[in-house]
């Protein structure tokens, strides 16, 4: 299968991470340098229906290994979740001559590399969202940058925080994952952590925590809400009439997803991208690569869609003891 390697696609799908920008460079460069001519699909699976596909050289991916943001965009694609959408990007595929095609992305995206294996296309996939809530691999990419940048932000709001003597609700993305709010609670020293996995919606435990820690002499009270949760606005609302301490909600938002990736993304995702590449000349298809425990790794993508993944229960138990 090797020697029918000839072109290969990459494209980025789902929501943007710091670090894409990487993976494509190393796809890029990697693939030219084993002889292999490379296509750039825009804007996801949306793109590959429409047809948007370009050439790509050395050149096209000089200068943006430190940009955050994907320069072969992204878009969500309703059409090729059904079978003839399906289809449709197989021939489409076959048509360009595209021998394997690397997708960069999360399940969602993985689940449309799934559908083309299974009509014909060689695909590998490579883990990309901020959310890390892929269950095969301990990294993904963008985690890095975001959990550093939402640390960054509540460094700063604490600050006022602290000024004024308020409780301050800082929400922060992951979906319904809380792993960037379980990393953002240790390291911010936060005084509660809500994560979807483990919150039970006991507003009043919440409450009397905020109370009994101002008794205790603390001035000012920090809670990590994850997007999962949401709703931070009015937690606060009601947060502030049940203890007469002024109560701000923060959302952090889009910014998470954007800036120049950390060292760490620039690496791994660099790496993720020339293994991918490997992969498809080594004959393998329908792959997902990952990063486990300590080596990079790939998994079959039936398999990685199977996994389960939830917040590790003694880092969760250290963040509740710090906490006190």
């Amino acid at each position: 299968m090797a020697k029918e390697i000839k072109t290969i696609g990459v494209l980025t799908s789902g929501g943007d991470a710091p670090g894409m920008n990487a993976a494509i460079r190393a796809v890029v460069r990697s693939a030219i340098a084993k002889g292999l001519k490379v296509k750039g699909i825009l804007k996801g699976y949306n793109g590959l229906l429409n047809e948007e596909i370009i050439d790509m050289d050395a050149l096209s991916v000089a200068d943006i290994i430190h940009r955050g943001g994907t320069v072969l965009y992204t878009a969500r694609c309703l059409e090729f979740i059904t079978p003839e959408g399906q289809q449709r990007g197989a021939d489409i595929c076959k048509k360009h001559g595209i021998d394997g095609l690397i997708v960069i992305g999360g399940d969602g995206s993985f689940r449309g590399a799934q559908k083309l294996a299974a009509l014909g296309i060689n695909t590998i996939g490579i883990p990309g969202t901020i959310d890390l809530d892929i269950a095969c691999t301990d990294y993904t990419i963008g985690f890095d940058t975001a959990v550093n940048t939402a640390m960054e932000a509540i460094d700063k709001i604490r600050d006022t925080s602290t000024s004024h003597e308020r409780c301050s609700i800082i929400e922060v993305m992951g979906r319904n994952a809380g792993y960037i709010a379980l990393w953002c609670g240790i390291a911010n020293g936060a005084e509660d952590i809500l994560l979807p996995e483990r919150y039970n919606n006991d507003e009043q435990a919440l409450i009397n925590s905020i109370i009994n820690n101002r008794k205790k002499g603390k001035r000012h009270h920090i809670i990590i809400n994850a997007e999962g949760i949401g709703h931070s606005s009015s937690m606060a609302r009601r947060i502030e009439a049940a203890t007469g301490i002024e109560t701000r909600a923060t959302i952090l938002g889009h910014m998470q997803r954007g800036g120049s990736p950390t060292c760490k993304d620039r690496m791994y995702a660099s790496i993720m991208g020339a293994y991918a590449v490997d992969c498809l000349l080594a004959g393998k298809s329908k792959r997902v690569v990952a990063h486990s425990k300590g080596e990079f790794v790939d998994y079959d993508i039936d398999e990685a869609l199977a996994m389960k993944k939830d917040i590790d229960e003694y880092q969760y138990t250290i963040s509740k003891n710090l906490a006190r």
